[in-house]
Order: C-alpha cells, then sequence, then structure tokens
C-alpha cells in the first residue's frame, strides 16, 4: 500500500469535506425531488415540471434572461475592453474602477437603485414627463436585462482587457500587410485569440444571471424564473412545498453545469496560442472617432457604477419614515447603529469566521492541487467548480434539505449560514493559491525535503512564506463575495443570524430605501477596501476578482 503522508491526509480530509458539505446536501436535493409530502418515493415532481405551463414559463423566462444578461453584458463588456485595451482614453484607471464598483456593490441595491431612476414614480421618468416625454417604467423583461447587462458587464470587460493587451502586434500586422481591412483583422486574428477570456466573462455573466433571485423579484412584476419559483415554493407560508422547491433546484443545477460544460468544449475546441512580447500599442484618436470611444467608455462605466452612486447619495437624504425629505441627514445611519448595529456584526462575524476556514482549507488545497497533479487532483479541481457555478438560492435550500434533521440539525444556527458561505467561496481561494504556486518552482521545497525535512514541515518553512501575498489576496477577495452574499442566506437566516445583505432586501421590500441605502453604502466600504489590499497584494490585478 502507498505511504500514508501529510499531503495523501489532506486529499483525504478534503475529500471527506466535499461529501459532508457539498455531495451530501447536493444529494439530499435529489433525494429530496424524488419525495412526495407525505414522504413516498415518486417521480411526480418532475411530472408536474414538466406538464405545468407555470414551470415550463419560468424555466423559459430563465434562458431569456440568462441569455439576454449574457449579450449585453459581452456587446458593453467587448466595447469597453477593446477601447481601453487598444486606444488612449483619459481616466482609464478611473473607467477601471467604475467597473470594479459595479461588480462588488451589493446585491439587490442596484435594481431599487434604477427602480428609483425609471420606476412608476422615477426621478429621470418625472423629469421627462415634464418635457414632454413619456417613458414606459422598468418593471418587466426590459428592466431586468438592462440592469444584468450592466451589472454584469465587468466580468466581460475584466477577461477581455487582459486578453487584448497580450494579444501579439505581429499577427496583426502581418494581416494587414496580406491586405485584410480592421473589421477582418478582429474577426480573423483579434476575436479566436481573446475567444477563451470572451467565453469565459460569458459564462460567468450567463451563470450569475441564471442564478440570480434579487432583480426578477423586484422588477419582474410577475416575470418569475426557476430561482424565484424556487424560493417562493420554500418560502410560502402557507402551502410550502419543499420537494417542488428541491425538483427546480436540480433543473436549476443541471442548467448551470451543462453551460460550464458547453464554454469549457467551445474554449477548447479552436485553441490559439500568442506570446506576450510586442504587445499592441494604443492608438490615440482624434476628432470624433476619440469623443465617440471616450463617450461610449464613460458611458457605459457611469452607467454601470450609477446604482453605487444613487445609493450613496440617498443614505444621506433626510428621511420621514420610508418618505424621503428636502435635506442632508445622518439619520439612515443613526438607525443601523442604534437599531440594526446586530445585523452588522452578524455580517462581520460570519464573513470573518468563513474567510479564516477558507484560508486555511483553500490554502492546503491550492497546494495540493497545483504541486500534486494526478487523477485525484484533477478530480478535486473540477468539484470545486460545482459550489462556483451553484446558484446561492440551490446550496441553500440543499442545506436546508441536508441538515434539518438526521445526526447532524444545523438549521436556525450561525454554523449553518458561515458553512454555506465557506463551501461557495472555497473555490476562489483554491485558485487563487494554486494560479500562486504555478509561479515558483517547487525545487526550494523539494531540497527541504532531501535535508530531512517532512513534507508539512517544508511546506510550512518554504512555501508558505512565499505564497502569502496570493493567500490573503484570496482571503480578501473571498470576504468581498462572503460579506455581500444574500441568496443562500436568505434562505438559511433566522431573526438572530440576520445578515446585511437579507436586512438590506426586507428594507427594499418595506419601502425603507434610505436605511438600505445606508447599510449598502457601509456594505460597499468594507467591499472597496477588501478590494484594495487585494489589489495591493497582487499588483493590481482587476482579473483576480473572477
Amino acid at each position: 500500500m502507498p505511504r500514508l503522508n501529510f499531503w495523501t491526509i489532506v486529499a483525504i480530509l478534503t475529500w471527506l469535506l466535499l461529501l459532508g458539505l457539498l455531495f451530501v446536501p447536493v444529494g439530499s436535493v435529489l433525494l429530496s425531488s424524488f419525495y412526495d409530502e407525505a414522504g413516498n418515493f415518486t417521480l411526480v415532481n418532475y411530472a408536474k415540471f414538466l406538464s405545468e405551463p407555470r414551470f415550463h414559463q419560468a424555466f423559459l423566462n430563465t434562458l431569456v434572461v440568462g441569455f439576454g444578461g449574457l449579450i449585453g453584458a459581452l456587446l458593453l463588456g467587448s466595447i469597453m475592453a477593446f477601447c481601453i485595451s487598444r486606444f488612449v482614453i483619459a481616466g482609464a484607471r478611473f473607467v477601471s474602477l467604475l467597473a470594479i464598483l459595479a461588480l462588488v456593490s451589493p446585491p439587490f441595491i442596484g435594481a431599487y437603485s434604477w427602480i428609483v431612476l425609471f420606476g412608476g414614480g422615477g426621478l429621470v421618468r418625472q423629469w421627462l414627463r415634464a418635457v414632454g416625454i413619456n417613458i414606459p417604467p422598468i418593471y418587466g423583461l426590459t428592466g431586468i436585462l438592462m440592469v444584468f447587462a450592466f451589472k454584469f458587464y465587468p466580468y466581460v470587460y475584466l477577461m477581455v482587457s487582459g486578453a487584448l493587451s497580450n494579444v501579439n502586434r505581429s499577427l496583426e500586422e502581418a494581416a494587414e500587410g496580406l491586405g485584410l481591412t480592421p473589421l477582418q483583422r478582429t474577426f480573423k486574428i483579434s476575436f479566436p485569440m481573446v475567444f477563451p477570456a470572451l467565453s469565459a466573462g460569458g459564462l460567468l455573466a450567463l451563470i450569475h444571471a441564471i442564478a440570480d433571485f434579487g432583480t426578477p423579484r423586484l422588477l419582474g412584476r410577475g416575470y418569475n424564473v426557476l430561482a424565484t419559483e424556487a424560493f417562493a415554493l420554500y418560502s410560502a407560508e402557507i402551502g410550502s412545498n419543499m420537494a417542488m422547491a428541491t425538483t427546480i433546484s436540480v433543473f436549476l443545477i443541471a442548467v448551470s453545469m451543462f453551460f460550464v460544460m458547453l464554454q469549457r468544449y467551445m474554449s477548447r475546441r479552436n485553441v490559439y496560442h500568442g506570446n506576450m512580447i510586442n504587445k499592441p500599442i494604443k492608438i490615440k484618436l482624434t476628432g470624433w472617432r476619440n469623443a465617440l470611444a471616450h463617450f461610449a467608455v464613460y458611458a457605459i462605466g457611469f452607467l454601470g457604477a450609477l446604482p453605487v452612486i444613487i445609493s450613496i447619495v440617498y443614505s444621506f437624504r433626510k428621511t420621514s419614515g420610508p418618505v424621503f425629505q428636502p435635506g442632508v441627514s445622518l439619520q439612515s445611519y443613526e438607525r443601523i447603529l442604534f437599531n440594526l448595529a446586530d445585523v452588522v456584526r452578524n455580517s462581520l462575524s460570519f464573513s470573518i469566521s468563513a474567510v479564516i476556514l477558507i484560508v486555511i482549507v483553500g490554502t492546503l488545497v491550492g497546494v495540493l492541487v497545483a504541486r500534486r497533479t494526478n487523477l485525484n487532483t484533477s478530480l478535486l479541481d473540477g468539484a470545486f467548480m460545482i459550489p462556483y457555478v451553484m446558484p446561492g438560492i440551490v446550496i441553500g435550500i440543499a442545506f436546508i434539505a441536508a441538515f434539518n434533521t438526521g445526526p447532524v440539525v444545523l438549521t436556525g444556527t450561525a454554523a449553518i449560514i458561515v458553512l454555506s458561505i465557506f463551501i461557495r467561496r472555497l473555490p476562489y481561494s483554491v485558485r487563487t493559491t494554486a494560479s500562486s504556486l504555478r509561479q515558483i518552482s517547487p525545487s526550494m521545497e523539494e531540497a527541504a525535503i532531501s535535508l530531512g525535512y517532512s513534507p508539512f514541515r517544508a511546506f510550512l518553512k518554504i512555501t508558505v512564506p512565499l505564497i502569502v501575498p496570493g493567500i490573503v489576496a484570496g482571503g480578501m477577495l473571498s470576504f468581498v463575495t462572503a460579506i455581500n452574499e444574500l441568496s443562500s442566506s436568505l434562505v438559511l437566516y433566522v431573526g438572530s443570524t440576520m445578515t446585511m445583505p437579507v436586512r438590506i432586501y426586507l428594507l427594499i421590500l418595506d419601502g425603507d430605501f434610505g436605511t438600505a441605502a445606508a447599510m449598502s453604502s457601509i456594505l460597499l466600504v468594507l467591499s472597496g477596501v477588501a478590494v484594495y489590499l487585494a489589489f495591493r497584494l497582487m499588483g493590481r490585478n482587476e482579473q483576480a476578482l473572477l
């Protein structure tokens, strides 16, 4: 039998961890979907899903908003990436900051900010109506797609801009010498080179659009998707149907995994390699072309960050209950300080606890994946794609299905929220650590082992100090996503374990946008500090956010 060393133990414990926090909950969802409310084994839930027009429409709507958000994100992100990577744009760093603000902005607040501007009594609609222009309110499919496009375009922008900056200029110059027009060069040279980045960014936009619960909930006005249907079935005070909610969750998982596999197949089918020498030189445009490029970049950047700006401005507005009054005030922040401080403490304590676990486990697993390449670690790396692409609301329902009864009961506790955040965000730390290790030769660690160090001691004394910046950066990025986690927490929380994103959602439903805006601004500041620290440690690598 093979010798049981430190890394073999790490591999075994990692599989046990995935078994307990991923495979068992997902398996519980799968099993629950095969039982009716009386506990009898049946296929009636799947038959109901496949036969009822309500679920047919929700499935179709999910695909529509997913691909609609994908197309919008691809269009906006590609335009912005092309302009910033190929042309001299004044304030390009500032525009990138606007994109990052859109990416890390708290959930739900974006949709509601657009309602403030373009809803039934929205400010912009009122201004336009005053000059004789009437536009329809933002509710419905059009509003959902617009919000998704401006919310998710940074995924495409950050991925594609990095890829475009590394395309070898010699290839395009050779194509120009052969008589290809600029448009032909774009589609025959640049597009194939950046297609993996384009498809990866598009996949992230698609998966997040499919999994998004808040935007269709606030803007849909009857336009239901699978995520909203699953939550409605689970949370109904009368007639709650857990079995049907888990059935919908199975379909959500299947849709997400299908698109992940499709993207991997497409990106590997035609692979083109370049090198990082002779990078493209940015062109300084003049005249109307320069004005058009600047307008496109700044319009996309400001519209994407507009919900954040609106949220910050409204957090300082004077209020009388849910009604805004003229003037500036700190009332909303005072309300948080004196009435909702426990919610802030919950978010910070849950997120910090989850991040500590993420950093410790993610570092060990990242080293295992990067340094011990074999079939086992390849399967392990693939398994970590599952929580990465699973919708948050599915994770929440899965944990309820797994830990509501049996030997381990966690429902209603802080532990179930911490563990759900931990397993969902663990892939961030694993991939960041693995990426850092692949830039470091293993020879130093091997030399320490040859001198008598145990594998664990060599890892602790040699490897860890070299990858500390990557470890901490991965922890900071995990913190950003953890403290903004909403979908799973919305299913798992009870009164004493309410988090800031959940409270923001409830405040918006109650019409108290001032307090919701103030709490969102606090979340934004915490996220911004974490992103800044990550950039300092990783040399301002915006793509690390993904």
